[in-house]
């Protein structure tokens, strides 16, 4: 319930450090992979080892987002809230005194577990300082700031690497880290359920934690070491052995880690629906992209970074009128509309080919960001504003997880789909290029066995490369563009499954949950 004495311009200050906490965390999730071909020929190490780095700090923070919202309804959310800014601001600083990539590792991989601890919370706080109208003008700005530091992300990452260096990515984080905890901690009221079981449950913790972080690993190793890789199956048994064990544990002990009966909100599932479908196909479709303007039309990472910013344009614009859609008419039909926009964003790519104009990008990512911006306000409102109180920091932790889970694997389906259509096509252009058996064998093995088409081609002798080259790019084109159809089609099954578990009339909510008015 939104405390009555959190009015005026503090609890808006209030909102304005947590913020700025989150927005440093969507920062840290996006902008070290334009850095890492800097810091690899600094520290005279492999791109494997920094991919790992990267890695680090999504497998940490998607492992224990869940349990760090439970901590934060029994502990408090500002407490919870100000030690995750003290353990990243930290972390970063070990980070950027890494001498070499095993601490780099360990200190992104820390980083995540800050990040874990403040994204719910900073969620949480919102229905405890505003409710009506402020409440979705809060989470819209929420949400602003979440994906306006993942689409700058990579231009601020290039920016600070060519300039300051590399450090910096994680210096910055200490100074604008201080700030935030320094106004939490003097304009933020505290937000615990006095009634709530302060017992843990520690086997849940453990399950829910090592099923996300074998799912979220295996999504992630999968596109560079096969599907069919041992581990890689052996990791995707475990997710869901894990899981169900998890389920069970919850239904059994008396003070679980998430009460099961949050997913009998159906509105709740239908919120978690859209936002796990919505974040898997912008991350995959940013991280294609990304790879085609450096891989196909010669851009460099910060310029590859750059040209993805007509997002923000729609994000940015359609974001308030999300939240008034959501004030007038409920969350359901907005977050319907933004799904259905969402698919024609990325129709709208499904004829791209080598040769196409960057406006027929922009103009498509314009639409994408206008069906992100509906969707953001109503999605987080539903999930985290509009649940019992007592549950508000779970229901937070696993709106998170879904947002975590749903961008992994966004980029490990919308790669291997392109790299199957990839495959088949250049497959067929290169058989009918004059190549002997042999190198036509060299040319598949490469694709296959490689984790980037640049890398694929760099395998190959010099001759070869040419060769196959346009071949390889027309065909990588041509699978983006059949793989942003596909992703239109599953966001318009999404829309139909929205539609029928989202309650067409939402009744008004028991004394138990958030204030609307």
């Amino acid at each position: 319930m939104a405390d009555p004495d959190a009015t005026g311009s503090r609890r808006w200050i209030s909102l304005a450090a947590t913020c700025t906490a989150a927005g440093l965390v969507w920062l840290a999730f996006a902008d070290f992979g334009v850095a890492t071909p800097t810091i690899a020929d600094e520290m005279h190490a492999d791109l494997g080892g920094l991919q790992w780095a990267n890695n680090a700090f999504s497998l940490a923070a998607g492992a224990l987002v869940i349990a760090a919202g439970k901590f934060g309804d029994i502990f408090g959310q500002r407490r919870i809230l100000q030690l995750g800014i003290l353990v990243f601001a930290a972390c970063s600083a070990i980070a950027a005194l890494a001498p070499g990539v095993t601490t780099l590792i360990v200190g992104r991989g820390l980083m995540g577990i800050g990040a874990a601890l403040i994204l719910p919370a900073t969620l949480a706080l919102i229905p405890e300082q505003f409710s009506g109208r402020a409440q979705l003008t809060a989470f819209g700005v929420w949400q602003a700031v979440a994906w306006g530091g993942q689409a700058l992300a990579p231009a601020i990452g290039g920016v600070l690497t060519d300039g300051p260096g590399w450090q910096w990515l994680f210096w910055i984080n200490v100074p604008l880290a201080v700030i935030a905890f320094a106004v939490i901690r003097a304009v933020t009221p505290e937000a615990v359920d006095s009634a709530a079981d302060r017992r843990i449950d520690w086997v849940g913790l453990g399950a829910i934690a090592l099923a996300v972080f074998a799912l979220l690993y295996a999504l992630t190793d999968g596109p560079s070491a096969g599907w069919t890789d041992p581990l890689v199956i052996g990791l995707f048994v475990a997710a869901v052995v894990l899981a169900v064990a998890w389920v069970l544990i919850e239904r059994s002990v008396a003070a679980p880690l998430v009460d099961l009966s949050l997913f009998r909100l159906r509105a709740y599932d239908g919120a978690l629906t859209a936002n796990l479908v919505m974040n898997l196909g912008y991350a995959g479709l940013s991280y294609l992209l990304v790879l085609w303007l450096q891989n196909a039309r010669g851009y460099s990472a910060v310029e590859a970074g750059l040209l993805m910013l007509p997002a923000t344009l729609g994000i940015f614009a359609l974001i308030p009128v999300g939240g008034r859609l959501d004030s007038r008419v409920g969350g359901r039909w907005p977050v319907l509309l933004g799904l259905v926009v969402l698919a024609v964003g990325f129709a709208v790519l499904g004829p791209l080919h080598a040769d196409s104009s960057l406006w027929l990008m922009a103009a498509a990512l314009v639409v994408i960001g206008c069906g992100l911006g509906l969707l953001s306000t109503p999605v987080s409102n539903t999930a985290v504003g509009t649940v019992p109180a007592r549950l508000s920091g779970t229901a937070a932790g696993v709106f998170k997880m879904s947002s975590m889970v749903g961008g992994a694997l966004g980029v490990a389906l919308l790669t291997a789909i392109t790299r199957a259509l990839t495959s088949a096509d250049s497959d067929r252009a290169v058989q009918d290029s004059g190549l002997t058996a042999d190198e036509v064998d060299q040319v598949r093995a490469a694709l296959v066995n490689s984790s980037s088409y640049a890398d694929a081609l760099a395998r190959l002798p010099a001759e070869l490369q040419r060769k196959v080259t346009d071949a390889v790019i027309i065909a990588f084109s041509h699978g983006l563009g059949l793989t942003m159809v596909v992703t239109a089609v599953l966001t318009v099954i999404a829309v139909v499954v929205v539609w029928y578990v989202w309650p067409r009339a939402q009744t008004t909510q028991s004394a138990d949950t958030r204030q609307t008015s």
